[in-house]
């Protein structure tokens, strides 16, 4: 198994944090999916992707209407994405991405975080050639239909995919159950979806993910404190959606 299985291992349980968190990140790429490809889940498939994402994720119905309001209202506030860069201490690269309708105000607490840590922000592209930005699809798996992850990875080769793995996904009531993670090219994203809804996979989710593509670095266990200290401060923003780093994992 390659880079994308080691990374979603090490992602997966600490994914946005806790279930308010999940919601804020999913409302607004809900907002953004709406403004930029409508209302009508037949003819934006983003969208379709973050619907299933929601019910996933057991997102109340009011919820995802909130956000799709939001994003149809003249008044509302017009969520960006924005991705920023910069360096932690001891070397590290972070790509910090975050949905805002306010700029300044997340730019300027972003920047805080780095200087509080020891770190600094970066103008774009100063660490963005490190990762590889990826689309990520996940599909239940039946049990009385189990998939054959090889035979599935032939045909999704054709379709953009790159790297198909299966892996057992504990929920919040430690009920488990097991998924097929499906990476591939960002630019793949439309026709790996068709592929999955064309054959009638339960999709949890579809998205994009950022994979490190140098080595990642290992640090001392107390450097380790201040890097988690810095990753922290950026997670619990709530305009940011999600953070990436090359530090290696933490060996258990």
């Amino acid at each position: 198994m390659g880079r994308a299985f080691e990374f979603r291992k090490e992602r997966k349980m600490k994914r946005w944090g806790h279930m308010a968190k999940v919601f804020t990140k999913l409302g607004k790429e809900i907002t953004i999916a709406v403004k930029q490809g409508g209302a009508e889940v037949t003819g934006n498939p983003r969208l379709r992707a973050l619907l299933a994402e929601a019910r996933a994720e057991s997102m109340p119905k009011e919820n995802v209407e909130r956000a799709i309001k939001k994003a149809t209202e003249a008044k509302s506030g017009d969520f960006k994405e924005i991705v920023y860069e910069g360096f932690g201490p001891f070397g590290i690269a972070y790509l910090v991405e975050a949905a805002t309708d306010n700029n300044t105000r997340t730019v300027a607490n972003v920047r805080s975080y780095f200087t509080k840590c020891g770190g600094s922000l970066q103008t774009s592209g100063s660490v963005a050639f490190m990762f590889d930005h990826k689309c990520v699809f996940r599909i239940k798996e039946d049990p009385a239909k189990p998939i054959d992850v090889e035979e599935l990875e032939l045909e999704l080769i054709d379709f953009g995919a790159e790297e198909v793995f299966k892996q057992e996904v504990e929920d919040q009531d430690e009920n488990v159950s097991v998924e097929i993670s499906i990476y591939g090219d960002y630019s793949s994203y439309g026709q790996i979806q068709k592929y999955i809804e064309e054959k009638g996979y339960e999709l949890v989710s579809g998205g994009f993910e950022q994979i490190p593509n140098v080595d990642l670095k290992e640090v001392t266990p107390e450097q380790r404190v201040t890097l988690d200290k810095l990753t922290g401060l950026l997670e619990d923003d709530d305009d940011v959606t999600n953070v990436y780093t090359t530090l290696a994992p933490e060996t258990e």
